[in-house]
């Protein structure tokens, strides 16, 4: 076995909040989509969205974050195997885990406008 393998159960999550941490403190892009994701649970819950409306805004946000943390850990990864130098295939890794997170953020966007339109359409209705 090696060391990670006995690190023990409470160290995962020990980890992961530091990974997080990490990931808050180092790029702005995050900041910026929970940033977004809590104005956006304050208005789904300011306008009583059903469970399951909520639930698929929790999904689509994780999803969000997750794209996010991916595409940090990839360009990280590269950087470090690279040296910081400039590699063609490095630079195309990088602009496709980005493309990755641009891809989830539209279908999010997309998802949100799906979500709040009905209400929105009640508001100025009224």
């Amino acid at each position: 076995m090696t060391k990670y393998k006995q690190q023990g159960f409470s160290n995962t999550f020990k980890n992961a909040r530091k990974g997080m941490r990490l990931t808050l403190k180092s790029e702005r892009n995050i900041r910026v989509h929970i940033f977004v994701a809590i104005l956006v649970l304050l208005s789904a819950y300011y306008f009583n969205f059903s469970l399951v409306k909520f639930c698929i805004l929790l999904l689509t946000i994780a999803a969000v974050i997750s794209a996010e943390m991916f595409n940090s850990a990839i360009e990280f990864s590269l950087d470090a195997i690279f040296h910081n130098r400039y590699s063609r295939m490095v630079g195309m890794a990088k602009d496709i885990a980005a493309g990755a997170v641009l891809v989830v953020t539209v279908s999010a966007v997309l998802i949100g406008v799906l979500l709040f339109a009905p209400v929105f359409a009640n508001l100025l209705n009224s």
